[in-house]
């Protein structure tokens, strides 16, 4: 019975991969346009990662799945706002700046919700770190959104949204998701957690550098949305595949010593 269950996981899996470029219009893209082109590798990088995320949790113990599952769903939800988002640039020449909240609404509190879950899996956790990190999480997203749609000026909203990515970091490494790593998590546990706050001090730092380039440095209106657009895309294809990976490893690491 779970044997049939595993093989139903993964054909359903594929299938939602293989229909992803379905969901987008076919869209002429330029030698010249290195945004869009970088929107086509991130969606095929994103596919792939998804498929490898899906697949890889047969091959973990049961307590992992989850965290490894909610992995190829941030990639999964990022491929296909990618897709959009690509023929959106290709067509316009505009940033797609409503898609690009939507998969950050979703994806980066499934991003958030992995620190909760690697820890879970191994000690119990209180249910105040999920709602810490989601509160941080939805500032952080909220004020960027509102400073770059035109809802509040954009000083005010890189502000806003600076303001919650503190809160996450103090959280991470200050607070109480930082003490249980510390003191009941196993050496692998550590250093994925570790890795983790580097990722979101380190690579997330490339997110708010988007929009300094996109709104604040006085360049044209096209410079800037390339600059701001090829920034994004860079942090979201080495920050969504990384944590992923990160927990593929842990998540192996820890099966393979109880095995």
């Amino acid at each position: 019975m779970r044997l049939t269950y595993n093989r139903i996981k993964i054909a359903l899996a594929a299938t939602l991969v293989t229909m992803v470029p379905s969901l987008a219009s076919a869209a002429n893209l330029e030698s010249s346009d290195f945004v869009g082109i970088s929107f086509w590798l991130i969606s095929m990088a994103l596919i792939a990662a998804t498929a490898f995320f899906f697949m890889e949790t047969q091959r973990v113990a049961g307590k992992w799945k989850t965290s490894l599952t909610v992995s190829g769903l941030v990639t999964l939800v990022a491929a296909v706002h990618y897709f959009y988002m690509r023929d959106v640039w290709v067509e316009t020449g505009a940033t797609p700046l409503v898609y690009r909240y939507i998969d950050w609404l979703i994806t980066v509190p499934l991003l958030m919700v992995e620190f909760y879950l690697i820890l879970r899996a191994i000690t119990t956790v209180s249910g105040g770190v999920f709602w810490r990190l989601m509160i941080g999480t939805m500032v952080m997203l909220v004020g960027g959104y509102m400073g770059e749609a035109g809802y509040i000026s954009a000083m005010l909203g890189f502000i806003v949204g600076m303001a919650g990515w503190a809160y996450i970091l103090y959280e991470i490494f200050f607070g109480e998701a930082s003490k249980v790593a510390a003191q009941e998590a196993p050496a692998s546990v550590q250093s994925a957690f570790s890795t983790m706050r580097l990722i979101v001090t380190i690579g997330w730092a490339i997110y708010p550098l988007g929009y300094f380039m996109g709104y604040f440095t006085g360049a044209g209106p096209q410079e800037s949305a390339n600059m701001l657009n090829i920034l994004y895309n860079l942090a979201d294809v080495v920050n969504k595949i990384a944590f992923g990976v990160i927990i593929w490893n842990v998540a192996v690491t820890e099966t393979e010593k109880n095995t």
